[in-house]
């Protein structure tokens, strides 16, 4: 028979994946039952992991029958938080794109209505800023009529590494998109908290390193996401992007109007597809 001791050398010699400790050290085992050669024993890990759980559940049946279980039984629990802040197991909060002193100069593409090329000219901008050598991040913030994701040409998703999306880089951009998390061009049916929380995601839980620029490729008009924008970002910077159409020149002033009463810089108006190129003659 088994005992509590020789459960523990055990647990010695496995680590929790997360806390790069061994068992017995974060204390892991929170119930034991032994009867005979039958071992039934409840663990608890610092995160819940479907595939670790398989592993070291592998790992400490295999071991207990080394030393002479003949059936071994493992449950998983997760460690209470003041556990695992004892062990210090919560690492350094990394900074976001909002954290005081954060050096990122913050670029809207905004205009008045859609189709005038909008996420063109935020595309195109990103690019050549990178070219220059830039550290340059795109952020399409059009959660409804997202097409940043197509005109780049990515095809892959965001990668996630320590609880943090990491964004797709293309073309040395780092680009986040909400097109990467819906399925077969489903459309987004949401209301105004919605956006805004996945504005908030997009800041806050997205991983973007140390940049130079993001342009933010905001939606037409001058709705919530635009609105949202507007007050989190404070300092943030703008261009206006319209065609020589009246009624875009017309829509494109209220959009300026918003950012001159929010105190944002307008850097610019772009007059897009100001003129039409024959192919013939020139």
């Amino acid at each position: 028979m088994m005992d509590r001791q020789q459960v523990l050398d055990v647990l010695q010699t496995v680590q929790d994946p997360f806390l790069h400790k061994n068992l017995a050290e974060t204390k892991a085992l929170k119930q034991l039952s032994a009867d005979g050669e039958r071992v039934a024993l409840e663990v608890a890990l610092s995160k819940q992991d479907k595939v670790k759980q398989m592993q070291i559940q592998v790992e400490i049946s295999s071991k207990l029958k080394e030393k002479g279980a003949k059936a071994v039984s493992v449950q998983f629990t997760v460690l209470r938080n003041e556990e695992i802040r004892q062990l210090g197991g919560f690492p350094v909060k990394l900074p976001t794109l909002l954290s005081p002193g954060v050096k990122t100069q913050f670029i809207s593409v905004a205009s008045g209505k859609g189709g005038v090329g909008k996420s063109t000219v935020s595309v195109n901008l990103a690019l050549g800023m990178a070219r220059q050598g830039k550290k340059v991040g795109l952020l399409d913030a059009d959660i409804y009529g997202f097409s940043v994701p197509d005109m780049m040409g990515i095809e892959k998703r965001p990668a996630i590494k320590d609880e943090r999306i990491i964004p797709v880089e293309r073309f040395g951009i780092k680009v986040i998109s909400m097109g990467f998390f819906v399925e077969n061009n489903s459309p987004v049916i949401w209301r105004g908290p919605m956006l805004g929380k996945m504005l908030n995601n997009f800041f806050n839980d997205v991983y973007w390193g140390d940049l130079d620029y993001l342009l933010l490729d905001l939606p037409p008009g001058t709705g919530d996401v635009a609105m949202d924008i507007h007050f989190k970002l404070p300092h943030s910077k703008e261009i206006i992007v319209t065609t020589p159409h009246p009624t875009a020149a017309f829509v494109a002033a209220r959009a300026g109007a918003m950012a001159t009463h929010t105190k944002h810089e307008i850097l610019g108006v772009i007059e897009n597809m100001a003129y039409y190129k024959k192919q013939k003659n020139g």
